[in-house]
């Protein structure tokens, strides 16, 4: 996703689940998988805040293959570039697992 109206629909339409590093947008849909990452001007400096998306962007590559079809739009918080990756990893799963995204097995 690129379009600013697109990260705007998603907001205003979509479900959000919260953790101490991440934050999910999320709208069902049929047939497509849409991702976006962003960071405010609140995490960081332009270094911080591209880490923060390099990072769910490689989370995300984790669980692609296991969620469900939808939009998908994680926003990092100030703690994102600065935990550990397991930290992070932890709280990325438990906003997908608060929202039901996660298919089962």
């Amino acid at each position: 996703m690129k379009l600013h109206r697109e990260f705007q629909y998603v907001y205003k339409k979509g479900k959000s689940q919260h953790s101490s590093s991440v934050v999910l947008f999320y709208i069902p849909q049929k047939g497509s998988l849409k991702v976006g990452f962003t960071a405010t001007k609140k995490v960081g400096n332009a270094v911080k805040r591209n880490r923060s998306k390099r990072r769910m962007r490689s989370l995300f590559l984790d669980y692609s293959n296991s969620l469900k079809d939808g939009t998908y739009i994680f926003v990092a918080k100030q703690s994102t570039p600065d935990i550990s990756y397991k930290e992070l990893q932890n709280d990325f799963l438990k906003v997908l697992k608060r929202s039901k995204t996660l298919q089962e097995k």
